[in-house]
Formats: structure tokens, C-alpha cells, sequence
């Protein structure tokens, strides 16, 4: 196991321990593993604070672009997973609608203007270090721009669903892949 994969492996257990979180944010209290809800939990151990941390995933969203049978995909320059391709998204912002965020992601990713159609899909990811997260996919069209990397992406490009990039970052993403390839191509629409 190289130095990278170790870093990677450290990471998942700090993520799967609650993210390291040990101080309660409200009082500066100790937090205690305890069971609530029949799942373990972090609790301050200050009764008059009673403050709960919630392990919760966080959301994100993206847009499937199809053009000509072809899905626009970029590869990612940063961790996790630097130089594997993956659907352009990202993590909401606060006070973000999943919508608003697909559209900024494509933008920020890939310098083009999308129009959403309509939701593809919802998926659960726990393959990131970093957090669980809950992906929103919409299917949607450029309205404006021509795909160029920027952001965290370093490249992009358009790909044949069979023959699309052996590397696909996250599982989600490949079970995405997947569903669009069952739902459209086998019928006949390219989307």
C-alpha cells in the first residue's frame, strides 16, 4: 500500500468515526458515543446543552448532457480520485436548490450553460472520504458555451456510451451510467 492509499484508507476510518468530531460545537463539551434512535450517536455530555450530532450525508447534484449519443464527462484534478472521470457535480451550497447547483456545477466545471429537462435519478454515494453524499442527477441540455475544463476539472469530454473512460470516480456515477444506458439507449432515445 503506497503513501497515497494509506492517506485514503485514514481518511475513511476518520469519516466512518464521525468525521473526528470529539468537542461539542455549541458548549466546548466532550461529545459521547451513545446509541439514540437505535444508531450510534455523538451527544454532548452537557445536560444542559443536549446537543446531538447527526452523522448525516451531505447533498449534491449534477446534470447528465447528452449530445449526439454522447455524455459530456470531465476528469477530476483533484481528490478523491485525481485523474478519473466522473459526471460533472457537486455539493449544494447552503440555501442552494439541487437545480441551482447542477447548473453552477456544469458552469464552474465546464464553462457551459445548461437547461434542466427534468430529474434523472437519486443515488446514495459512501465511496468518498470526504463524506457520504446524496447525488441528484437531472438530464439537461446546453444552452450556451462550449465544454472547456476549469474549476477541479482538467479535462472534458463527450464519450460513446460504449466506450466510455474504464476509470469512473464514484459508484453512483457508474450506477448512473448504468441506468441511462437501461433507460434510453436500449430503447432507442438518445436523450
Amino acid at each position: 500500500m503506497d503513501d497515497k492509499e494509506k492517506r485514503e484508507k485514514e481518511l475513511f476510518q476518520r469519516k466512518n468515526d464521525f468525521n473526528g468530531y470529539r468537542i461539542c460545537p455549541r458548549c466546548g463539551s466532550r461529545l459521547e458515543k451513545q446509541i439514540l434512535d437505535h444508531r450510534p450517536r455523538l451527544k454532548c455530555v452537557n445536560r444542559e446543552c443536549d446537543f446531538v450530532y447527526y452523522h448525516n450525508p451531505a447533498p449534491a447534484a449534477g446534470a447528465l448532457v447528452i449530445q449526439e449519443g454522447k455524455i459530456l464527462l470531465v476528469k477530476r484534478a483533484v481528490a478523491p480520485r485525481e485523474d478519473w472521470w466522473c459526471i460533472p457535480a457537486g455539493f449544494m451550497e447552503w440555501a442552494e436548490h439541487p437545480r441551482e447547483t447542477a447548473v453552477r456545477e456544469l458552469q464552474e466545471e465546464t464553462g457551459v450553460d445548461i437547461r434542466i429537462k427534468e430529474l434523472f435519478e437519486v443515488y446514495s454515494g459512501d465511496d468518498d472520504f470526504r463524506t457520504n453524499a446524496v447525488l441528484i442527477l437531472y438530464l439537461a441540455s446546453i444552452e450556451s458555451g462550449h465544454p472547456q475544463a476549469a474549476d477541479d476539472a482538467k479535462e472534458v469530454g463527450f464519450f460513446e456510451f460504449d466506450s466510455l473512460p474504464d476509470r469512473i470516480a464514484f459508484i453512483s456515477h457508474r450506477q448512473a451510467l448504468d441506468d441511462y444506458r437501461r433507460r434510453y439507449l436500449r430503447s432507442g432515445d438518445d436523450g
